[in-house]
C-alpha cells in the first residue's frame, strides 16, 4: 500500500483512540486461519497479491433483536461470536455498507472486527449515496465509514449498486459532483486499496460501465451470480451471469460474487428439486451446491454469504474447506435444475431490505419471503379443483397471519412507490404486493 500521512488522516476521521481502546479491551483468541478438517480455500488477487478467502462474509444479515424501547437493533454479541468463528476458520473478507440493516451494519461490523489485528482481514464497504448527489453529503458518508469501521484504509471500496438508470444515474451520483475524481485520488493516496463497483442493471448499462475500465481502471467488480441467473436471468432487471463473468474475466478484473443463494432461496428449494440434489449428495446442504457452482469459476476472487446463524456459517465453512469444484456433468445437472426452478412463480426478492422501512409499515421482504417459501414447500392453492385445495388454503392463510402482523400485510400498500428506486432487483414492488393481496382475497372468498 502507498504511504500516506496517517497521523493527519486519523486526526480528521477520529479513528485512532477508539480503535486502540476497543482492540485492547476485548481481543479474541488467536487466529488459526484453517478449518477443523483442512484448509480454507483461498484465491490470489493477481493484481496485488491479496490472499482472499473464497468464502466472504456479507454483513447485510446480522441477527436483529429488540432493545428495551422495542427498537430493532443488531445483536452485537452474536456478531462478535460469528466474526470470531469466521476468522478462526479462515474467512478474511468482510463486506458491509452504510445502509445495511437500517444503517447499523458498519457500526456492528466495526466493533467486531476491531477486536482482531487489522492485517488479519480484508475490509470492503461502499459509497451508498442513493438519492444523495452532493459531494458534501457523499464525503460525509465516506468519512463516517472510517469511524464506524475503526480503520484508516479500505481494502475494497465500491460504488454501490450502479447500473440502473444508465449513464445518467451513474454520472449524477459519482461524476458530475466530482466524487469519483475524489475517490481516484484516495486510491492514489492508499486509503482505498481497490476501487470497484457492484452492478445491478441490464446489459446495455453493464457494457457502458465496463467500457469505462480504460478510464477508471476498475480494480474489481461485484456481480450477482448463481446457477439460476447464470443463464436464466430475465434480461430486463438483470443480466445472465455467464455474460457478465466472461466479459469481466476477459479483462482480467477480479470478480466478487453476491447473491450466490438468491437471497437464501437456493438453500430452500421446491421439494421436487431439493429431492434430486439430496439424492446425489445426501450429506451435503442444498446451499453447498450453489456455492460450489460459483466457486468452480477461476476468476471468482470471493463469494459473499450473509450468514445470520452459527449453523449457516459452519455449513459454509465446511463447503469451502478442502473445496471441491463441480464437474462438467454436475454443472449440466444444475442447469437442468435451473430450468425446473425458473418455471415457479417466484418473486425475485433477495431479502436485502433496501426497500425498508416502508413509510406505511408494510413488511415488504417478509411478505415476499412468506409467499416464496409457500411455493417452495407446496403450500399453494392453484384452484378449487385441486384435491388438496382446502388444506393448502388453510395453511397459507394461517402461516401468513403468523408471519406478518395484520397492520403490516400487503393490503395496506397505497402505491406510494417510494420503495421502487431502492430495489436492486428492479421489482415492481407495489404490483407484486397487489398480486399477492389479490391471491389472498381470492383464497378468503373461495373465488380461485
Amino acid at each position: 500500500m502507498k504511504k500516506i500521512d496517517r497521523r493527519k488522516f486519523l486526526k480528521v476521521t477520529g479513528v485512532a483512540a477508539g480503535t486502540a481502546a476497543l482492540a485492547s479491551a476485548c481481543a479474541p483468541k488467536k487466529v488459526k486461519n484453517t478449518g477443523e478438517n483442512g484448509e480454507m480455500e483461498y484465491r490470489i488477487n493477481t493484481n496485488n497479491g491479496d490472499k482472499v478467502s473464497l468464502l466472504g462474509y456479507g454483513c447485510m444479515r446480522w441477527k436483529m433483536i429488540k432493545d428495551a424501547d422495542g427498537k430493532e437493533i443488531i445483536d452485537q454479541e452474536s456478531v462478535n461470536e460469528l466474526v470470531d468463528y469466521a476468522i478462526e476458520h479462515g474467512v478474511n473478507y468482510f463486506d458491509t455498507s452504510p445502509v445495511y440493516l437500517q444503517g447499523q451494519s458498519e457500526t456492528a461490523t466495526g466493533i467486531a472486527l476491531a477486536r482482531h489485528p487489522r492485517e488479519s482481514y480484508f475490509l470492503a464497504t461502499k459509497l451508498s449515496n442513493f438519492g444523495i448527489y452532493t459531494k458534501e453529503q457523499s464525503l460525509k458518508m465516506y468519512y463516517d465509514s472510517f469511524k464506524e469501521l475503526h480503520t484508516d484504509y479500505f481494502d475494497y471500496y465500491l460504488l454501490h449498486s450502479i447500473g440502473r438508470g444508465g449513464d445518467h444515474a451513474f454520472n449524477e451520483r459519482y461524476v458530475d459532483n466530482g466524487i469519483l475524481d475524489f475517490l481516484l485520488e484516495e486510491r492514489k493516496a492508499g486509503r482505498i486499496r481497490n476501487l470497484g463497483f457492484s452492478f445491478h442493471g441490464n446489459q446495455e448499462n453493464f457494457d457502458y460501465l465496463l467500457g469505462l475500465h480504460e478510464k477508471y481502471h476498475w480494480d474489481f467488480i461485484q456481480i450477482e451470480m448463481n446457477y439460476i441467473d447464470w443463464r436464466h436471468a430475465d434480461g430486463v432487471r438483470n443480466v445472465n451471469a455467464e455474460y457478465l463473468y466472461e466479459k469481466i474475466a476477459a479483462l482480467d478484473i477480479p470478480i466478487i460474487i453476491m447473491e450466490p443463494l438468491l437471497g437464501g432461496r437456493l438453500a430452500s428449494l421446491p421439494d421436487n428439486i431439493a429431492d434430486k440434489l439430496k439424492e446425489r449428495e445426501p450429506q451435503k446442504s442444498l446451499a453447498s451446491w450453489a456455492f460450489r457452482f460459483v466457486g468452480s469459476y477461476p476468476k471468482v476472487l470471493c463469494i459473499l454469504s450473509g450468514m445470520t446463524y452459527r449453523s449457516d456459517l459452519e455449513d459454509n465453512v465446511d463447503t469451502f474447506t478442502n473445496f471441491k469444484p463441480l464437474t462438467g456433468e454436475e454443472k449440466d445437472f444444475l442447469e437442468h435444475m435451473a430450468i425446473m426452478y425458473s418455471q415457479y412463480p417466484i418473486v425475485n426478492c433477495t431479502n436485502c431490505k433496501y426497500c425498508m422501512p416502508c413509510p406505511w409499515g408494510i413488511d415488504i421482504p417478509g411478505i415476499f419471503k412468506h409467499y416464496n417459501t409457500c411455493i417452495n414447500e407446496g403450500i399453494f392453492a392453484g384452484s378449487r379443483d385441486e384435491s388438496d385445495y382446502a388444506r393448502n388454503k388453510r395453511k397459507y392463510l394461517t402461516s401468513y397471519n403468523k408471519a406478518i402482523p395484520t397492520v403490516r400485510q400487503a393490503d395496506h400498500c397505497i402505491f406510494c412507490r417510494k420503495c421502487l428506486p431502492a430495489c436492486p432487483q428492479s421489482i415492481n414492488i407495489p404490483r407484486e404486493l397487489k398480486r399477492i393481496d389479490d391471491y389472498i382475497e381470492k383464497l378468503k372468498q373461495d373465488t380461485l
